[in-house]
């Protein structure tokens, strides 16, 4: 069992996040000391390991509330789990095809802009919604 303080060191996670995960149902509320102090057992520093890991691959805290959710209850399988994951890895995949989309705009924009002193600029055109890639 480790202190808020100990587990936002070791996890590499902001105090304030453990607690918003706390505060939101994520992360359950933990043990306390005596003293009032909040004890995580190895099964809560796993939790918020898996938090992170869902978060820093995207996933939304809706998304894994819905995974938590389903491990909870001890009662899921396999394919639960990969659809949830594979409605998320589409959404991924939309947002690149966008990102792309934007960089090949961004890229012609930038493309047509001869710099120097002149005081037209296809960049500035652009984001005023004027010129030929005005609207990605």
């Amino acid at each position: 069992m480790i202190k808020r303080g100990e587990l936002a060191k070791q996890s590499g996670c902001n105090l304030e996040t453990i607690r918003y995960y706390e505060k939101i149902g994520l992360l359950k509320t933990p043990e306390r000391t005596a003293s009032g102090h909040r004890l995580y057992s190895p099964g809560d520093q796993a939790r918020l390991g898996f938090i992170l890991r869902g978060r820093d691959l995207g996933f939304s805290i809706e998304e894994l509330k819905s995974l938590l959710s389903l491990v909870d209850s001890h009662d899921y399988s396999c394919g639960e789990v990969q659809d949830l994951t594979s409605n998320h890895l589409a959404s991924v995949r939309s947002k690149i095809a966008d990102l792309r989309g934007l960089e090949q705009t961004l890229a012609e924009v930038s493309a047509r802009c001869e710099g120097g002193n002149v005081p037209e600029c296809p960049i500035i055109d652009t984001l005023f919604g004027r010129g030929p890639a005005a609207r990605p």
